[in-house]
């Protein structure tokens, strides 16, 4: 015989332990973006494949309420890429949302069902607090083990999600146990910018941005659960997005943008002023012309500066923590933890 035949024991154990595949896609106001990852050790996974692609699906809604026919048809085109990724890799288990666009706009879910049938894809369009919860998923591993609290921000292009974490007590891997409070704001860097400007922001410009972006924050009616903590070296921010991992690229005077090194990066308080300072102080030409920024960006990260001045501003911290990772990883994670994968191999290792 040439080997074992199919349903013999070698090759059902070899089936048996063949890793999972697992996706997570998520369609935002600004980028879509995928991540393909096989479980590893405890708490861990590998990426194996990955997709991201600034697609401005958002681009108008504020104006027309509606997705434009321009921004589906250029989201649809990297849907379909991501779809290519998940079928070559032969993904077993996926999770794929849709967040602020889909849910603002009059046509999301109709938009929803028209990916569905052009791509083969069925993405879910979640609420803000399911988005607030897996940011903390995706980023709670980054959080510094000596800290009592943090404000969480994630800078989206529709909308801003905040979660306040009490990390008083033992310490848990499972961070999403402690919020104590999060809010979703009405505004991104699309949103603030296409109403306010985003090529000429003068410095009065730049100042009503985070004026308004403050006057939503007090808005929120638990802002203050971390009072006592808010400013003292046991509490610090952490911020994932592309905003933050854009000031990050700067600050390391990156001439490529490199995950690696952003990833994880402590910033103090003054190196936020002096980055905020610095990039609103460019022009869009200076802007469009650093790596980190590009053309991409370029009349995007100014609002992303004025949405973060204002977190700054309502919650002082000595130190921001940049996270280049948050709602994929958090899919991910919550999959894996569902479907149990890390604790049958410990069981295994065990025996």
């Amino acid at each position: 015989m040439d080997g074992p035949q199919a349903g013999t024991p070698a090759i059902v154990a070899s089936q048996r332990d063949k890793p999972q595949v697992y996706a997570a896609l998520d369609l935002g106001t600004n980028n879509c973006r995928l991540l393909i990852a096989v479980p590893t050790r405890p708490g861990q996974f590998r990426v194996i494949d990955a997709f991201s692609r600034i697609v401005r699906l958002g681009e108008g809604l504020g104006r027309t309420g509606s997705l434009s026919r321009g921004a589906m048809d250029r989201a649809t085109a990297a849907l379909t890429v991501c779809a290519q990724k998940i079928a070559a890799r032969e993904v077993n288990r996926t999770r794929l949302i849709a967040t602020e666009a889909c849910r603002a706009a009059a046509n999301g879910a109709e938009f929803i069902e028209e990916v569905t049938a052009r791509t083969g894809l069925s993405l879910e369009i979640v609420s803000r607090e399911t988005e607030a919860r897996l940011a903390v998923s995706g980023c709670g591993s980054l959080i510094d083990r000596k800290a009592r609290g943090a404000v969480l921000f994630d800078i989206g292009g529709g909308s801003s999600e905040i979660a306040l974490l009490d990390l008083r007590g033992p310490h848990t891997r499972r961070l999403a146990s402690r919020i104590v409070a999060w809010t979703s704001l009405p505004v991104g860097v699309v949103t603030l910018a296409e109403r306010h400007g985003g090529r000429n922001v003068t410095p009065e410009i730049f100042e009503r941005m985070v004026t308004e972006t403050i006057a939503l924050i007090e808005d929120f009616p638990n802002r203050d659960k971390l009072k006592d903590l808010v400013g003292t070296e046991n509490f610090h921010l952490l911020g994932t997005s592309g905003t933050v991992t854009t000031l990050a690229g700067v600050h390391l005077n990156l001439e490529r943008y490199d995950r690696r090194q952003v990833d994880g990066l402590w910033l103090t308080a003054d190196d936020a002023d002096a980055l905020v300072k610095t990039i609103s102080g460019w022009s869009f030409e200076e802007r469009v012309a650093n790596p980190c920024i590009g053309s991409d960006r370029a009349d995007l990260v100014l609002a992303g500066c004025a949405i973060f001045e204002a977190i700054r501003r309502m919650w002082p911290a000595r130190a921001l923590r940049v996270a280049d990772r948050g709602l994929r990883e958090g899919l991910l994670t919550e999959m894996m933890v569902a479907d149990g994968v890390w604790r049958r191999r410990d069981g295994r290792r065990g025996k």
